[in-house]
């Protein structure tokens, strides 16, 4: 059985496309090759994300990348991960099915630094829950 191959998008590609692809493929890598890219890649991963996948047992050793890098293969499913994403996706990327998750910006949290980790890891635990169920329901249509 091959894998089906999934790109999740957003603005930063620091925070909620990495999770997603972190927990991905993680968690259902025997099903599914899971990447993550952005519309303007912030040349980072955010160690609160990356803390934030340790606290689950997920080592993520990712980097921020630009969709244009995958601009030559194909996709099963693209998932936009945030507002901006979706109405920037580059037009290329039409090809394979696209549908829209859209998850709040953790590094755009404010407070105290246990505040703002609270904040990355309800993203990281809406990514698990959601995600997942979306890649399962994919699969059940094909």
């Amino acid at each position: 059985m091959r894998k089906r191959k999934v790109l999740f998008l957003c603005t930063g590609n620091s925070c909620r496309s990495q999770m997603a692809e972190a927990i991905v493929n993680a968690r259902m890598g025997d099903r599914w090759q899971a990447f993550s890219a952005g519309t303007q890649p912030s040349g980072y991963v955010h160690p609160k994300a990356v803390q934030a996948l340790a606290e689950i047992g997920i080592q993520h050793q990712g980097e921020s990348k630009h969709a244009d890098r995958f601009r030559e293969m194909d996709f099963d499913l693209v998932v936009t991960v945030c507002d901006d994403a979706a109405e920037n996706c580059p037009v290329w990327l039409g090809k394979g099915r696209r549908v829209h998750q859209g998850f709040q910006d953790p590094a755009k949290a404010s407070g105290s630094e246990e505040e703002i980790m609270q904040v990355f890891r309800r993203v990281r635990d809406q990514i698990s829950e959601q995600i997942p169920a979306l890649l399962k329901a994919y699969e059940a249509r094909d």
